[in-house]
């Protein structure tokens, strides 16, 4: 059993009798606690998709729910659901867009990495790879000479996301971008 410290984002956890994936971890160090740390994490339930927001200290123990994960890649969307296949078997999971709304930025037709999160074999969620590498559709011209400076601009990538970039990359670059910073870390 993990203490809370421990508990990463895309984990499921067994609480009060019930399966959660958890799907943001917020740390916090109150004044005066002798340096004790709260986790606030935003639960939700894998069979309704309810939401849940606790807190735990750093120390308390929580449980982690069986769940397996599986190697898969993106295959298409059909309106509102999104289908990933297994890249053993061929399975096919379709999972809804809210379930997986804040992946959805990262993923493209060519992303490596992906995996299902299975609960009982049902999928529940997608865990992505740490980095991944889109293009830029679309930002200003470069800057001649900006790669010596610390400036950066906004560039909207082939997801939607934006990410701060230098002035010296340019649209139809493909970079390398951090998932849990959504941060530019170079050209790919």
């Amino acid at each position: 059993m993990p203490r809370a410290s421990e508990i990463k984002k895309s984990a499921a956890v067994e609480y009060e009798g019930r399966v959660y994936l958890i799907r943001d971890i917020e740390r916090s160090v109150p004044q005066g606690r002798a340096g004790g740390s709260l986790y606030r994490m935003r639960m939700y339930d894998v069979v309704t998709n309810a939401k849940i927001d606790e807190t735990f200290k750093d120390s308390d123990m929580l449980t982690l729910a069986d769940l397996v994960r599986r190697p898969a890649t993106f295959s298409y969307s059909d309106g509102e659901e999104f289908v990933f296949m297994d890249t053993e078997d061929y399975t096919q999971y379709a999972l809804n867009r809210e379930a997986i709304v804040d992946e959805l930025l990262f993923i493209s037709e060519d992303t490596q990495g992906i995996q299902v999160v299975l609960v009982s074999d049902d999928p529940v969620a997608v865990a992505l790879p740490p980095t991944v590498d889109l293009d830029i559709v679309d930002t200003a011209p470069s800057v001649k000479g900006g790669s010596a400076t610390a400036r950066t601009k906004p560039a909207t990538l082939s997801t939607g996301l934006v990410v701060q970039v230098p002035e010296h990359i340019s649209t139809g670059d493909r970079i390398r971008v951090n998932v849990d910073e959504r941060r530019f870390l170079g050209r790919a």
